[in-house]
């Protein structure tokens, strides 16, 4: 039986992937500015335990120019960036062993914008790094679409993994028995939806991944994305979303406890596009928490919050506006590799 650790549990390594000239990033100053972003979360990373970042072909020598030394490089065919979404989402077993999953990838619900020939294959490429066997899963789906609590409960979003562009004729029940099978969880939470911003026509969205919305921080502990600002259209939907967790039990019977962190202040980007800026996409690694920062009054808040949550683990704040701007954040571009236990002799 294989499970889904916690993110909070020990890693052996954190899995990222490098921009390349792409859809996204298709203006060279802009990939010289998400170049810089990605290189500074990895870094902030490599504090804490080893990274991998997957590169382009012929473009190690400039990407290690950017990170810096010690951040292991492999050269993999690429379409895009978001080592969450592209790369495996691993597993372990009773004796500790490792084991990937591997979604069908299309594009975050094929996009027109999206391209993905390379990197569907990326999370078999990135098992095979990891020398750990695939389980392969028919479902569309990406990491960032799921959240775990280490304990059988699995958070999902409705508009991700039911949606049309993904999973057309899949049924709530299908998409439950399918996630359970290979996350070894036995309770899914559906929310109704994701942030504004995450959909068309704001930019670069997933349709509503929940990484962005919601997150454990323990079991029976669980994140969510508070906009106070009734102006934003996202206002309503994270007070529906608090009181729809804090009616829930998780797989283990227990009520959930809801920390609402608030939104930053800042409402519209600079084309006057609502925001979904985020402090809920973060990542734990060993020791640490890389947190998104967006030179907001509010990043010190969130920070003294994550402090307070985390308090045997050092915060980090890493500006990540360029990083949302792309589609994503933090935790969108970073893929832990749960640690292994050593096969016992004999």
């Amino acid at each position: 039986m294989f499970r889904m650790p916690a993110e909070w549990d020990p890693h052996e390594r954190t899995w990222m992937a490098w921009p390349g000239p792409n859809t996204t990033f298709s203006d060279p100053a802009e990939l010289a500015e998400s170049r810089a972003a990605w290189a500074a979360v990895a870094r902030a990373v490599r504090r804490f335990e080893p990274v991998t970042m997957v590169v382009g072909p012929g473009q190690a020598d400039s990407a290690a120019a950017f990170l810096g030394p010690g951040v292991d490089l492999v050269e993999h065919d690429l379409d895009d960036a978001w080592m969450r979404d592209i790369g495996p989402t691993f597993v372990t077993d009773e004796a500790g062993q490792l084991a990937a999953v591997d979604w069908v990838f299309n594009g975050w619900g094929a996009q027109e914008w999206a391209s993905w020939e390379h990197d569907a294959k990326i999370a078999a490429q990135v098992a095979d790094l990891a020398s750990v066997p695939v389980h392969r899963s028919p479902l569309v789906n990406e990491g960032g679409g799921l959240q775990v609590d280490g304990e059988g409960t699995v958070l999902l979003t409705e508009t991700v993994q039911l949606g049309p562009e993904r999973n057309p004729g899949w049924t709530r029940e299908q998409v439950e028995a399918e996630i359970h099978a290979r996350l070894g969880t036995t309770k899914a939470i559906w929310l109704p939806r994701g942030l504004t911003g995450d959909y068309p026509p704001h930019g670069y969205g997933t349709l509503g991944h929940v990484d962005i919305v919601a997150a454990f921080a323990a079991p029976g502990v669980v994140l969510v994305h508070s906009q106070p600002d009734p102006a934003h259209p996202d206002h309503e939907l994270c007070q529906e979303i608090a009181a729809l967790l804090r009616a829930e039990t998780d797989a283990k019977g227990r009520p959930l406890e809801v920390i609402e962190v608030p939104a930053p202040a800042g409402l519209k980007d600079e084309d006057g596009h609502w925001v979904d800026h985020s402090y809920i996409n973060h990542y734990l690694c060993n020791g640490g928490v890389v947190l998104c920062a967006f030179d907001d009054p509010r990043d010190e808040e969130a920070a003294a919050l994550f402090r307070r949550l985390f308090p045997d683990r050092e915060v980090t704040l890493v500006d990540a506006r360029t990083i949302f701007a792309g589609g994503g954040g933090i935790h969108c571009i970073t893929q832990q590799q749960p640690a292994r236990r050593p096969k016992p002799l004999g």
